[in-house]
């Protein structure tokens, strides 16, 4: 076939329409889960392109869960949100904006993977840091988001309490420890990805205590061997739930694709995906298959030592919690 430039620019124009033309979803979603989804896009847009022959563009937004849980309550129009914590969505859920059995909606309580807490310290690891206990020692300088603001901080204080717990403390040993914790905190970061930038960009701090899944990421951004990554003796087991945004899906017409989009995570492929992020897949062949990634660790449930989230949240990180009774603003 012979190619004019008028053939050529037709081509292109029609090209440009097809993508001016269609569907956009935005998905809002937590700090340290950009580089994740931005591969998952791209196979979810081939993948949705084989299967119904339409073109569809994808948003992101990242941001703390929490302050991107408010976001989309005060009207960002994201057609799903995938977050780090469940309270996020339960929030949502509570205003209308999220349908109130969202958790039935997908497969394993709307939640297609998980992580867990751990620690990234310098290369070396100078302070010797090696379990929960070492991050109350004196000089040593410990990073973390804000509880307040963040899963990713939820977590962490959670995993941390959790460590007491599993040892057997009282719960005025455990208090003690934590407000300990957080007095060798310089500064709450507002996310994992400002809490990683606050360590590695700005060299603040002896460890970052973080998801598991920012490994990759800070490797790819700054180079191996920056880091070295400690599994302290027992963690948390974060789940990543998502739901589909009602309000939004119900305005925009974009139902049908924003439950393909969070459907499309449990697939081998988005399970996969996951699992080269260093997010823990809920596929076991393929978390058996990546077992060299995701090393063993003791994990304990939020629900087995803290009832639920909800229960933690209104506990320990609403105003004039627990939170605010160790940690004082400096």
């Amino acid at each position: 076939m012979k190619f004019t430039i008028k053939t050529i620019l037709a081509a292109a124009a029609l090209a440009a329409s097809s993508i001016a033309g269609a569907q956009t979803l935005l998905n809002a979603s937590y700090d340290v889960a950009r580089e994740f989804y931005k591969d998952y896009n791209a196979a979810f847009v081939a993948h949705y392109k084989k299967a119904t022959g339409k073109d569809v563009k994808i948003d992101q937004a990242h941001g703390g869960s929490s302050a991107q849980a408010r976001a989309v309550a005060d009207g960002l129009d994201a057609d799903v949100i995938t977050m780090n914590t469940t309270t996020d969505v339960e929030f949502l859920a509570d205003k209308g904006v999220v349908a109130r059995d969202w958790t039935k909606r997908f497969p394993d309580n709307a939640s297609p993977t998980t992580s867990t807490m751990l620690f990234l310290v310098r290369s070396g690891n100078p302070k010797g840091i090696k379990d929960w206990d070492d991050l109350i020692k004196p000089g040593v300088q410990v990073i973390v988001v804000n509880p307040k603001t963040g899963g990713n901080g939820r977590y962490t204080y959670l995993a941390a309490l959790g460590y007491m717990k599993k040892k057997g403390a009282t719960d005025a040993q455990a208090q003690e420890f934590m407000a300990r914790l957080y007095r060798n905190v310089p500064v709450l970061a507002r996310g994992g990805r400002d809490a990683t930038t606050a360590f590695l960009q700005r060299n603040t701090g002896d460890v970052l205590i973080t998801f598991e899944s920012e490994v990759e990421s800070v490797n790819k951004e700054f180079g191996a061997n920056k880091v070295d990554v400690v599994y302290p003796s027992i963690s948390i087991l974060a789940e990543n739930p998502v739901a589909v945004v009602e309000r939004t899906v119900a305005k925009k017409g974009t139902a049908e694709l924003a439950k393909a989009y969070l459907q499309y995570l449990y697939s081998e492929e988005g399970q996969e995906i996951a699992a080269k992020h260093s997010i823990r897949p809920r596929s076991p062949a393929v978390l058996k298959k990546y077992a060299a990634t995701f090393k063993p660790i003791k994990l304990f449930t939020v629900q087995e030592l803290f009832g639920s989230l909800s229960e933690a949240q209104k506990v320990h990180f609403n105003d004039g919690g627990q939170f605010d009774k160790i940690y004082t603003v400096k």
